[in-house]
């Protein structure tokens, strides 16, 4: 892993936490997205030493995070762009939400991946395939009863954060968009994640 990348994808994600705090949208809102960010970052942090990602997994991560943090600043509704794009094509919604279930199933697939890879029996194949997919598919399932919990804890203080926008079938929308996610993640990147890893076994 170069560490200058590293250096600089930290600085990065650093540098959008803070703007991504200051006023806004919603503060209870901008919390609960950025917790897992927080999250994330201790547990990297505190991993380190022992376990260091390739570089492709650092770049996704610090991808989905600042997607996270974007989504926190203006609520994942109301995202500036998206509404722009909703407004010109004429479409029922702001799909940003949609992109961030994408990404929820993407970025943990090529985490899954590595870590099964490197630290399980598994082996490339169907196996595995289908394990990262079963994984990804329960972080999306777990995410969406950490909504409904937190939904029913705060009542209406929770609106923004779970981002229905009147969609009777939007918990049904985000875990099949997460898969999705998933399949692409393995499908477009993994002969490319294989490189980073066969770099990391020269190093070794």
């Amino acid at each position: 892993m170069n560490r200058k990348l590293l250096v600089f994808l930290l600085f990065l994600v650093f540098m959008v936490f803070i703007w991504s705090g200051i006023h806004p949208r919603d503060r209870f809102t901008w919390f609960l997205e950025v917790l897992p960010v927080l999250i994330g970052l201790s547990i990297l942090a505190a991993t380190y030493r022992r376990f260091k990602f390739t570089g492709l997994i650092y770049l996704f991560i610090a991808a989905h995070m600042i997607l996270l943090m974007v989504g926190g600043h203006y609520t994942y509704a109301q995202v500036p762009l998206f509404n722009w794009i909703r407004d010109t094509f004429d479409l029922t919604r702001n799909h940003y939400d949609r992109v961030g279930h994408f990404a929820q199933g993407f970025v943990p697939a090529l985490i899954a991946r590595e870590i099964l890879l490197r630290l399980s029996p598994f082996r490339k194949g169907p196996g595995l395939f289908f394990m990262v997919l079963s994984i990804c598919l329960s972080v999306s399932a777990f995410y969406e009863l950490l909504e409904w919990w937190v939904a029913v804890a705060t009542g209406t203080a929770a609106e923004a954060f779970l981002g229905t926008q009147g969609d009777v079938w939007d918990t049904q929308w985000d875990m099949f968009l997460a898969l999705c996610g998933a399949v692409a993640a393995l499908t477009l990147f993994s002969k490319l994640h294989d490189w980073h890893l066969d770099r990391i076994k020269i190093k070794d």
